[in-house]
């Protein structure tokens, strides 16, 4: 559905994107991530054919990026596209005729994708009355009104409560579940763990590592994280380098690369004579998968 293949982009002296290549499968959830300046954001523009590229190819569709293809393409930027004083019906379908559907497909499309979001009976509510969450949804009832193929969805629960968010992780879902394609850009982990079945990772206009997030994995040559809280950290880490565990630092924990897998029992055994607070056991996590990529680079 979407393919990039060795995109460049340059602002003046500053390279953004690097021979960028990626492939979107139909009815698949991509997930970019990536810090802020890692290029995303210069990445959506090209697809959406609001930025020329220096060199590279883009096609969505098969289709060379172009005036045609934007009709094709539907996206939710970070900041809503709403008219706070008008009602959501009126907001679907202003978009509904900038994407130029006619009288009859606007009133079809306008009720089903407010459905689509869960907001039909919220259809002659002004933007202002609603709930952060549901401004989102509407957000995302914009970039669906013309029945596009592929969706970008550009941090799409940023700044909202828990509840929000899983409101939003269950229509990304149900999306998927339609046969869309999405492109998701998010800074939350978790939520790319439990959307995504493909990852890239960018940085410096580059992707560092692609795949599913068990795929990502044998980028950490480990079975588990093992996170210690001790008041000896310097002893901790000597011992567990002779045992042969791989010490990292993730915030403030002190956390060890285990080859293989131990029993509780073992472990402890390893750290005989140190003082430890607590153990705990974690599985590889795309944040330890992520902070190991952009960090050594």
């Amino acid at each position: 559905m979407l393919y990039i293949e060795k995109l460049n982009k340059s602002f003046k002296d500053r390279q953004v994107l690097q021979d960028l290549t990626l492939y979107v499968a139909p009815g698949e959830i991509y997930g970019l991530l990536g810090a802020n300046g890692a290029g995303k954001t210069t990445t959506i523009n090209i697809i959406c054919n609001l930025l020329q590229a220096d060199s590279g190819i883009v096609k969505v569709n098969h289709q060379l990026v172009s005036e045609a293809t934007k009709k094709i393409i539907g996206i939710a930027p970070q900041e809503n596209l709403l008219y706070r004083g008008l009602s959501c019906e009126e907001n679907v379908k202003f978009f509904a005729k900038i994407y130029g559907l006619n009288r009859i497909e606007r009133q079809k499309q306008v009720k089903a994708t407010l459905k689509a979001v869960n907001l039909l009976d919220r259809a002659k509510s002004p933007v202002e009355t609603l709930s952060g969450g549901m401004q989102r949804r509407l957000n995302i009832a914009v970039a669906l009104v013309h029945q596009p193929k592929l969706v970008i969805l550009d941090e799409p629960t940023t700044g909202l409560d828990i509840e929000a968010r899983y409101e939003i992780w269950e229509l990304i879902r149900q999306l998927k579940n339609q046969g869309i394609t999405i492109l998701l850009t998010t800074h939350f982990l978790d939520e790319a763990e439990r959307l995504c079945n493909k990852i890239g990772i960018l940085k410096n206009g580059q992707i560092l590592a692609e795949g599913s997030l068990e795929e990502l994995r044998t980028c950490i040559p480990a079975k588990e994280i093992l996170v210690v809280q001790t008041s000896e950290a310097e002893k901790a880490i000597a011992r567990a380098i002779a045992c042969g565990f791989t010490p990292r630092r993730y915030g403030s924990d002190l956390s060890f690369w285990l080859p293989e897998h131990l029993e509780l029992k073992e472990i402890i055994a390893r750290f005989d004579g140190i003082h430890i607070d607590s153990i705990s056991r974690q599985p590889i996590r795309l944040e330890h998968i992520y902070l190991e990529l952009t960090q050594k680079c």
